[in-house]
């Protein structure tokens, strides 16, 4: 987190998080729209079912290091580039998720104790 003294830390741009995470299907969609390549031809040139793929593109289901690898391989795009942009939203999913966070916040306080 980025501090400068007397402004809340809030305010500062690099401290902002997205008010929607990103999920990385919405990265590689746009991409092979732009390319110009079918879903169905992406998925069995890599090897994976047009169903899983469809979910990965649709935020449905999370992508995988393997088939983050398989996509770098076929794309071109980084692999850690899609495996970061899922990890961010996995994290800012789980922020967003009220019990879980009352329960980070339960734990804290039992800790603190220890």
């Amino acid at each position: 987190m980025v501090t400068i003294k007397g402004i809340d830390p809030k305010m500062i741009a690099n401290n902002l998080e997205p008010s929607e995470p990103t999920h990385p299907g919405e990265l590689l969609k746009e991409e092979i729209e732009y390319r110009g390549i079918s879903q169905k031809k992406l998925a069995k040139e890599i090897g994976i079912s047009y169903k899983v793929l469809n979910d990965i593109l649709n935020c449905r289901r999370p992508i995988t290091t393997n088939t983050a690898l398989l996509v770098e391989a076929a794309l071109g795009i980084p692999a850690h580039i899609l495996t970061g942009l899922q990890m961010d939203y996995n994290m800012q999913t789980a922020k967003k998720d009220k019990s879980f966070m009352e329960r980070l916040a339960n734990i804290r306080k039992i800790a603190a104790v220890l």
